[in-house]
């Protein structure tokens, strides 16, 4: 199943992950996330891993929209969330909660109590790729799921942080088609990077778009990416989104 038709979107966002965790359009990493579901990490042999195609998470109102890369072999892909279960989610769930927007600062599985305030997070690529790279195909066949949800989304949606340049040239173009103007010349990925689209006759209001290294091993370990450099960029993407600065507790 490659997930709703064209011609009949789903009506929310519920509707939208049911459809997509059965998706099955890209073979290589349907072959891949069920091989890892299978064969799995020393460390996590008892568990039983999702294994399939990651949905968004975050409330179906939300003003501040987070997108990544991929989910994660044994991260997103075992625990079937978002950055869950993983490195990268350490970093960016204790930089989401010290900008106030979650509950908690660690993510471990799903009904762990974990909380988003006005936030959603989701991504270009909704399958594992093997060794966290996606091809061109991959991340354009997944490309609908993303401008549905950007559809879904559009009436709350204030601003949006990528996490990374992948995200970034993935996300520009699905911007433009759902509607809101591309600056010219076309902004350029960096940390920090911020830019603002224009509405069109489609949207009623401009969208807040901010660039954020990716929360890769690569990035943190290195110490090219902080949680504090992350949290500073939440915090202003919160800020444009109108979302209230509660300080984390």
């Amino acid at each position: 199943m490659r997930g709703p038709l064209r011609g009949t979107p789903p009506s929310t966002l519920m509707e939208l992950d049911e459809a997509l965790i059965d998706c099955r359009a890209c073979p290589r990493l349907v072959a891949w996330r069920e091989r890892v579901a299978r064969e799995k990490r020393a460390a996590f042999r008892d568990e039983e891993y999702w294994g399939r195609p990651v949905p968004g998470f975050g409330p179906a109102d939300a003003a501040l929209l987070i997108v990544g890369l991929a989910p994660a072999a044994h991260g997103a892909n075992r625990t079937g969330r978002m950055f869950t279960g993983d490195r990268s989610g350490e970093v960016l769930y204790a930089a989401l909660h010290e900008a106030g927007l979650a509950s908690q600062p660690t993510a471990t599985r799903t009904g762990d109590g974990l909380e988003l305030f006005g936030t959603r997070i989701t991504s270009p690529v909704h399958c594992a790729p093997p060794e966290n790279k996606p091809t061109v195909v991959e991340r354009d066949t997944c490309r609908h799921w993303l401008e549905q949800e950007l559809d879904l989304l559009s009436p709350t949606l204030r601003s949006v942080v990528v996490l990374g340049g992948f995200g970034w040239q993935a996300l520009l173009p699905v911007l433009a088609a759902a509607g809101w103007a591309i600056p010219v010349p076309r902004p350029r990925f960096g940390h920090g990077a911020h830019a603002v689209l224009a509405p069109t006759e489609r949207r009623e209001r401009p969208l807040q778009l901010f660039g954020c290294y990716h929360v890769s091993q690569q990035n943190t370990f290195t110490g090219r990416l902080t949680r504090e450099m992350v949290t500073d960029v939440l915090r202003d993407a919160g800020r444009a989104a109108g979302l209230p600065a509660t300080p984390a507790g």
